[in-house]
């Protein structure tokens, strides 16, 4: 059993365990200034294998997430992946959610830290040592600026005036 569970922590690292999903609200546009919400959607993976003839299940279960939100900003490990919110909440702050300081394209990272178990010969589920970091394709997105301005003509009085 020894010998198995030495080659179950090798496993665990080479397990092609799915990379999480995640998308940015307003996405793929945000504004300068505003909050633009992220959020993750892994799953547990189980997987079958068989280690000096007996049958191994390795589980890899999400436990946390590093967020790169593409502007040097960093945020993780923590275990907090994020909703997506409903249409009209878009902009709200949330616990994932980020404020752009700069316009410009940039990519958002995210990384997936999985706890890993395990089983032989349908026994019961033993912790794997260390975790294994799954990195997501980037998500681009383009951060604009939006300026307001104010007018104070009338513009049936004016119809040439600034505004109008």
């Amino acid at each position: 059993m020894a010998e198995i569970a030495g080659l179950i922590a090798h496993e665990f690292q080479r397990t092609p365990v799915a990379a999480a999903e995640f998308g940015s609200q307003p996405g793929p546009h945000t504004l300068r200034g505003k909050e633009t919400n992220v959020w993750a959607e892994a799953k547990t993976q189980t997987f079958n294998l068989t280690l000096l003839g007996q049958k191994v299940v390795i589980t890899a279960t999400p436990a946390a997430y590093t967020w790169s939100y593409g502007d040097g900003t960093i945020w993780g490990p923590t275990p907090i992946h994020g909703a997506p919110l409903h249409t009209d909440r878009i902009g709200e702050q949330t616990q994932t959610s980020h404020v752009y300081t700069e316009t410009g394209r940039l990519a958002i990272n995210l990384t997936t830290h999985f706890n890993g178990s395990y089983s032989v010969n349908g026994g019961p589920d033993l912790p794997i040592p260390g975790q294994g970091s799954i990195p997501s394709s980037a998500l681009p997105l383009t951060v604009w600026r939006a300026e307001t301005h104010l007018y104070a003509d009338d513009c049936f009085v004016n119809p040439h005036g600034v505004g109008c």
